[in-house]
């Protein structure tokens, strides 16, 4: 695509990491096919068992099918698409959920924010349900239960963090941060992300004149989910970039005995030997953890150059 004066516009490659991708292909591809900014496609697919790699094949020959023998998980799937975002030149990384999708002009107006607004490191939509009826609970969550009547006038508006369903980053930043952090497998790695985002000083937000619609259930989470979420997030405090040792092992490998000492009072004997194993095991791996963490400050693209890395996930 190339302006009135003759520039060429900035360059878009779009990262989709499909697992069973097959219920939304048709959403999620389709609003990128009708996106009135062109962008480039890239699917990573983490070992589908449905007919995900078929019909793409048949029907998206647009799409550049980058297949896994095995499950990457989210973040180093992620990772081989932003090493060609560096390689190949790209301007921008839209990181996009397989159950999400985006409206017509939504890309084109990232664009036109980040370049007015270059201190953004990660630029978002307002999340909605798949339905459109109200907004994505996560999302909500986020900012404080509903949007702002300040922010509906804002270019964009700044939060501490946002789900990486829908993550518009420069390629800029990519090569200063680097991608995901392989110590998270599934959860986590985003909160990890945004911590060494801001870390090089850069903002993260949302634009509100865009939408994003997120089509995952919105249920009550089960209580051993809950535990493995909680155990990701002591995770993400020991590596964060930001965190002074104090915090780290307060808020990462102490605070799993909270929980124990709850559920011990409770006659939980599972959940007491769950956390502390996750306070055993942050505190076996402390150096190891660390060591990764440091990394993260160089200024370098970590994590970018293979994914068959030294480095493994604390928890799979």
């Amino acid at each position: 695509m190339t302006l009135q004066n003759g520039a060429q516009c900035p360059r878009v490659l779009t990262i989709i990491v499909s697992y069973n991708f097959e219920p939304w292909i048709e959403r999620c591809l389709g609003s990128l096919e009708q996106s009135h900014y062109p962008t480039d496609v890239v699917v990573v697919d983490n070992a589908s068992t449905d007919r995900t790699v078929e019909i793409l094949a048949e029907k998206y020959r647009w799409v550049r099918l980058l297949r896994s023998q095995r499950n990457l998980g989210f973040g180093q799937a992620n990772n081989l698409g932003m090493k060609i975002a560096i390689d190949e030149n790209y301007d921008y990384v839209f990181l996009l959920n397989q159950d999400a999708w985006i409206e017509p002009d939504t890309i084109g107006s990232w664009v036109e924010l980040s370049q007015q607004n270059p201190e953004y490191g990660v630029i978002s939509p307002v999340h909605f349900n798949g339905q459109g009826s109200r907004l994505d609970s996560s999302f909500a969550r986020y900012i404080g239960g509903k949007l702002p009547i300040s922010s509906k006038k804002s270019a964009l508006v700044e939060v501490t963090f946002i789900n990486a369903a829908f993550w518009f980053i420069p390629v800029t930043v990519l090569r200063k941060v680097g991608g995901f952090s392989p110590l998270f497998f599934h959860y986590g790695e985003d909160v990890d992300y945004i911590h060494r985002v801001r870390y090089y000083g850069y903002r993260v937000g949302y634009a509100p004149q865009t939408k994003g619609y997120h089509d995952r259930q919105d249920r009550p989470t089960p209580r051993a989910m809950q535990m493995r979420l909680d155990r990701i997030y002591y995770l993400t405090v020991v590596a964060d970039v930001n965190g002074s040792l104090f915090s780290r092992l307060w808020g990462g490998i102490l605070a799993p005995w909270k929980p124990a000492l709850r559920a011990l009072l409770r006659g939980r004997w599972s959940e007491v030997l769950f956390y502390v194993a996750a306070s055993g095991r942050l505190l076996w791996q402390y150096s190891y953890i660390t060591a990764v963490r440091e990394s993260c400050k160089r200024g370098l693209p970590v994590f970018l150059e293979s994914i068959h890395s030294k480095i493994r996930p604390i928890w799979n």
